[in-house]
């Protein structure tokens, strides 16, 4: 019946040959895109090494940020919706050939907020955070996978 339907299972991504050896530049090695991007790319079988000269293309995150911003507040001044932001700029070369010219990607999700229930919205908020950067992996390795 799903067949019929026209639906596919997506399946693993393959990465291209020019991804075997990657050297992965990234502007802040300890950020959350970085450490979800380092496990997918080993999981696709990508290769990381530790020096640009050894690869075989050279993926760079030149932009890597993540904040919130009030979308809404009540009538006294107070927040009551926030929007969660992650943003990202990489390219990929090999030498001095470009690959993937550089990428803006920016995601977010929005959720409300309630001062009795700060503990509860915090976790909501850092589950969002965690939801934004796999999005933004998944899409990366995407755009990476169909050069």
């Amino acid at each position: 019946m799903l067949s019929g339907c026209g639906f596919q299972l997506q399946g693993a991504l393959t990465m291209p040959v020019e991804m075997q050896r990657t050297y992965l530049d990234p502007v802040d090695k300890h950020s959350q895109f970085h450490r979800e991007l380092r496990l997918q790319l080993q999981a696709a079988g990508v290769e990381l090494v530790d020096t640009p000269d050894n690869s075989t293309a050279i993926l760079s995150i030149r932009r890597d940020e993540t904040d919130q911003r009030v979308l809404s507040v009540s009538g006294r001044n107070v927040p009551t919706e926030y929007q969660v932001y992650y943003t990202v700029v990489y390219s990929v070369a090999r030498g001095e050939e470009v690959l993937l010219p550089p990428q803006d990607l920016t995601l977010t999700r929005d959720y409300t907020y309630d001062t009795t229930k700060v503990l509860g919205k915090s976790r909501e908020e850092s589950m969002l955070r965690d939801a934004v950067v796999k999005d933004l992996v998944r899409i990366v390795l995407k755009q990476i996978s169909s050069l």
